[in-house]
């Protein structure tokens, strides 16, 4: 009789251990089979969140060319100052960014050469003087047969000789900035001075106080900023999109809220090897901080429609996807993944809308249902 009562409670044993490893095993079940993309809130959860719901809708939406360039300036709004007889600098006070002015005195030049050439203008223009006396002389005594047509000619062609002389050594008084006019025996200078012919800012100084500059030497480079423009790189399969006068916003990688707006002003027609042609674009305005050189971003709206959108907040960017929360039922939302599109005025276009079709999407307060759902599934 012992014995039969032992085996009795080892069966009966051998049944509990049994039952209580089919529930862990069911608990189990039960935990794995959690849908970890549904959050579900308390009422006191779901009034500190004030979510808010609303169905996809249809919105205006422009689509978008990005593109990429650079500040640049034409070649006539890009001055090269040299000096055509060279010499010495004597002066100057420029630094690269500095603003200059159109005849503003940005240099001064000094070369023994300019001493030589106001001395043979002023010769030169003695010795017209005389010339022309004589001419005048000898035309008076062959009118009255006193003198010969050959006397009087020889007199016409030394005055006529002597005035291109002293016109010659004018004009290149005029090229270094020397008045002709105003040169006198008691005035001669040593230096000449050097003028912007921009207005404008100093792009590179290449000489210093003292050096000696030839002729063929750039001392200054200006830059004239009233036809600065932006020059972008835009793929072939892009071009037809772009036309002539087409509106742009630009902006730089530091400052990507700073907008700069106007318009295409002129399309390459040539295509390079790496499948890409130069679009060339005209700021509304020239502010001080756009500068040749420097790169930029740039938005050009290619064409309009409605779409279905939802708002910007509904978007929440989990591990480089993008979802939005769906309310399922009463404080439950699923975790769903969405294709976005382009974006305009607060509005992001959904490509795949039927999937949200009579369904409410969350419009406020998206990301704390993201953070509520992932520590609910770390726990």
């Amino acid at each position: 009789m012992k014995s039969i009562s032992i085996y009795y409670t080892l069966l009966i044993s051998f049944f509990i251990f049994i039952q209580c490893k089919k529930q862990e095993q069911t608990g189990s079940k039960v935990n794995l089979s959690k849908d970890e993309n549904v959050v579900k809130l308390t009422d006191a959860q779901f009034k500190n969140a004030s979510i808010a719901t609303v169905g996809v809708s249809m919105q205006k939406i422009s689509s978008v060319l990005k593109l990429n360039g650079m500040i640049d300036v034409p070649p006539q709004n890009l001055v090269s100052v040299s000096i055509p007889l060279g010499g010495y600098l004597k002066s100057s006070n420029l630094l690269p960014g500095k603003p200059v002015s159109k005849g503003q005195v940005i240099a001064v030049i000094e070369n023994p050469q300019f001493i030589q050439l106001q001395q043979d203008y002023l010769m030169a223009k003695s010795k017209m003087h005389f010339a022309q006396l004589d001419y005048n002389r000898q035309k008076t005594l062959n009118q009255s047969q006193a003198t010969s047509d050959k006397v009087m000619q020889q007199a016409q062609s030394e005055m006529n000789n002597q005035k291109i002389l002293m016109n010659s050594l004018a004009q290149q008084l005029r090229l270094i900035n020397i008045n002709p006019e105003s040169l006198s025996s008691g005035n001669i200078v040593k230096s000449a001075p050097v003028y912007s012919n921009v207005n404008g800012f100093v792009s590179k100084v290449n000489v210093n106080i003292g050096k000696y500059v030839n002729p063929s030497d750039v001392l200054f480079e200006l830059i004239n900023p009233d036809d600065i423009h932006l020059n972008l790189k835009v793929y072939e399969k892009d071009l037809a999109n772009l036309k002539k006068g087409q509106r742009f916003a630009a902006y730089t990688n530091t400052e990507p809220d700073k907008k700069y707006y106007g318009e295409i002003l002129l399309i390459s027609k040539d295509v390079s090897q790496g499948g890409w042609a130069e679009v060339h674009c005209h700021f509304e305005k020239y502010e001080q901080n756009l500068i040749p050189g420097m790169y930029m971003n740039a938005e050009i709206e290619t064409s309009t429609s409605f779409s279905n959108a939802v708002s910007e907040e509904s978007i929440v960017n989990f591990e480089g996807k993008d979802f939005v929360f769906v309310e399922e039922k009463k404080q439950t939302y699923r975790l769903t993944p969405v294709t976005v599109g382009e974006t305009e005025n607060g509005f992001v276009q959904i490509m795949n809308a039927d999937d949200f079709k009579n369904k409410k999407i969350v419009i406020k307060n998206a990301y704390t249902l993201l953070m509520k759902l992932k520590n609910t599934a770390d726990e």
